[in-house]
């Protein structure tokens, strides 16, 4: 950070035309060396007036500087930086949710800022402070964040106007239809799990949230099963729609339930896509909470991503595949139709 900082006052100082005709210079670094948001920083006291940054940190290799970590640093530290930034910072929150689940790829529970775990306290010492004085362990709070966490909220005899008062205090906006929809699968949740929770809230929602501009699926899940157990053969019977024409059913076996899942789907839609990354997460605590599954597949020598998200997680992981092989498929791209089962 320190030589970076340099090259940054070293132009200052010897170039006066910049200060004089107010040109301004940029900061843009990549996270190769874990560095990018503090070398950033560097740039930013010795003189830069724009940060390239992404959400997340996502980008090329290790990614780039992560925009929500930047502008916090320069919000909480502001008289160390003397500069300020407009970004509405209770957006943070919810923008990196929002990024994560477009694009498929999740957010490390420990990750500074936006991670489930940034003010999570679980040692003694730790919660003891925090009951006394939150100050003492978060130089931020929660809500500076837009952060939602594992509030109790609504059961299953909430009416739409508490659960829309709900969404409204999450800061979402839903339109009557995509309201609809997520109201009928909140109270469908609520006969699933015992305690529905604001991050529950947030899931079912992100599941909507930017589906109408984006390309339809042509491919439906209709049902899912399998089969496996210690002696026995991974099975799975997987049933999918292909727009108007009938459902389509394919059985296949493989390593594993979920192998087995998405050999079948395979061949039902004829794209053979390879399985570059799978991760599974929980939303909230206990044994019923609804698990997130991430997928990124290979098609023609491109990266597809898929969500899912179901209190049944083999449920999810289904969703989540199929959702990356549509994403293929929107691309238009050739692909070889293998014969299957049609009911």
């Amino acid at each position: 950070p320190k030589t970076y900082g340099e090259i940054f006052s070293h132009l200052l100082n010897k170039l006066p035309i910049l200060r004089e005709k107010k040109i301004i210079l940029s900061s843009h670094c990549h996270n190769d060396l874990g560095l990018a948001v503090a070398n950033s920083l560097a740039g930013v006291e010795a003189g830069a007036r724009q940060v390239e940054c992404t959400i997340n940190g996502l980008g090329e290799r290790a990614g780039n500087a992560a925009l929500e970590e930047i502008v916090m640093a320069i919000k909480t530290r502001g008289d160390f930086y003397g500069v300020k930034t407009n970004i509405n910072t209770p957006k943070l929150f919810p923008i990196s949710r929002m990024v994560s689940r477009i694009t498929g790829m999740a957010v490390q529970r420990n990750k500074a800022i936006v991670g489930q775990n940034a003010f999570a306290h679980e040692a003694g010492i730790h919660q003891h402070g925090m009951l006394q004085n939150r100050a003492t362990y978060e130089i931020m709070r929660p809500d500076d964040v837009g952060y939602v966490g594992e509030n109790l909220v609504l059961g299953k005899h909430s009416g739409r106007h508490a659960f829309r008062d709900r969404v409204n205090s999450l800061s979402f906006a839903l339109e009557t239809d995509v309201f609809e929809q997520v109201f009928q699968e909140f109270i469908a949740l609520c006969d699933k799990k015992k305690d529905v929770y604001d991050s529950d809230i947030v899931a079912l929602i992100e599941s909507h949230v930017g589906e109408k501009h984006a390309a339809p699926d042509r491919w439906k899940l209709i049902s899912v099963q399998t089969f496996a157990g210690a002696a026995t053969i991974p099975t799975a019977t997987v049933e999918l729609q292909c727009e108007s024409e009938p459902p389509c059913r394919d059985a296949a076996t493989g390593d594993g339930p979920l192998d087995a899942i998405f050999l079948a789907m395979k061949r039902i839609t004829g794209v053979a896509g390879t399985l570059r990354n799978f991760q599974v997460r929980s939303v909230t605590g206990g044994e019923d909470a609804q698990g997130e599954a991430f997928v990124e597949i290979l098609v023609n020598e491109k990266t597809y991503h898929g969500k899912g998200i179901s209190t049944d997680i083999i449920q999810a992981s289904a969703e989540a595949y199929l959702k990356a092989l549509n994403r293929a498929m929107s691309d238009k791209q050739p692909t070889k139709r293998v014969l299957a089962q049609h009911d």
